[in-house]
């Protein structure tokens, strides 16, 4: 990958390299490969990413990269791209680009025809869609939602009736006013789960309804710290196939614990419903 092993005129690639949201050994091999062996490394904190590096014994250089200054640091890095040299650019945490900088300079890339390829990895809103016990074979990210409350209700009604899971990031300070909001617009009863540092020390993975997220986080004040990610189921109403949303809310309950099949003969059973379309619907058939 070295520059010197590159023609003068062949561009360089740049790497999307995902790290770590928690746990150090989430890093794969083929990243720590791609970290060591590139020219640059672009990242948003040099301190952060440093300790990384540190414990895989990488040494490669580091260059600042983050939401204040990408738009000034970009040209400089398209600069050494074309000059052959291979570069990796990396977030804090996560898969870089997802509600992280990034955008700038792979957009600038494919413009001017730079090979951009992906070393993929943890990202915190799969993480959590995967322990979620929702749909996911259609996901809505949002990201974080605005600061201001009337804004961030705007955006939220934009969504009330979308019947896509909603993934939302949120940090430790607003938590309990998303939350607020989320159960404000979307309603109290509305499935979501709750992640808190995940895969760290004191992670937290909660489901329950969005009024009882809001209660849990606050009543323990341990739930106010760190970093939040919120999956909300979508809309019950949404559904084309005509099932209740008590029979959408106690199947999507039951399949956290049992086969979609049975899930979905028990929950027709209780409310008097057609188990082979409550079926179709926890499994998004059609």
């Amino acid at each position: 990958m070295n520059a010197q092993n590159k023609k003068p005129d062949s561009p360089g690639t740049l790497y999307v390299v995902a790290t770590p949201i928690g746990n150090l050994g989430d890093i794969s091999a083929r990243a720590i490969e791609t970290l060591k062996k590139v020219d640059v490394i672009a990242c948003e904190d040099t301190r952060h990413s440093r300790r990384l590096l540190q414990a895989y014994g990488i040494d490669t250089p580091l260059v600042s990269h983050h939401q204040h200054n990408e738009h000034q640091s970009a040209p400089e890095l398209i600069r050494q791209l074309h000059t052959g040299a291979n570069i990796a650019i990396v977030s804090d945490a996560g898969t870089p680009l997802i509600s992280d900088p990034g955008f700038t300079l792979v957009r600038q890339a494919h413009a001017e025809k730079i090979p951009v390829s992906p070393i993929p990895g943890p990202s915190a809103a799969t993480a959590l869609l995967s322990v979620s016990g929702l749909p996911t074979d259609d996901f809505r990210f949002v990201g974080f939602l605005p600061a201001k409350p009337s804004q961030r209700k705007k955006r939220l009604a934009a969504l009330k009736e979308s019947p896509s899971t909603l993934v939302f990031y949120e940090s430790a300070h607003r938590i309990g006013d998303s939350l607020h909001s989320l159960v404000e617009v979307l309603g109290a009863d509305r499935l979501a789960t709750l992640g808190r540092e995940l895969t760290k020390t004191f992670e937290t993975v909660y489901h329950g309804t969005l009024a009882q997220l809001r209660d849990f986080v606050a009543a323990d004040t341990n739930q106010h710290k760190g970093e939040f990610v919120i999956a909300v189921a979508g809309n019950p109403s949404s559904s084309p196939q005509g099932i209740t949303a008590e029979q959408q809310k106690l199947a999507a309950l039951l399949a956290g614990e049992l086969p979609p099949k049975k899930a979905a003969k028990l929950a027709a059973a209780h409310h008097n419903g057609d188990a082979r379309a409550i079926y179709r619907w926890l499994t998004r058939k059609t």
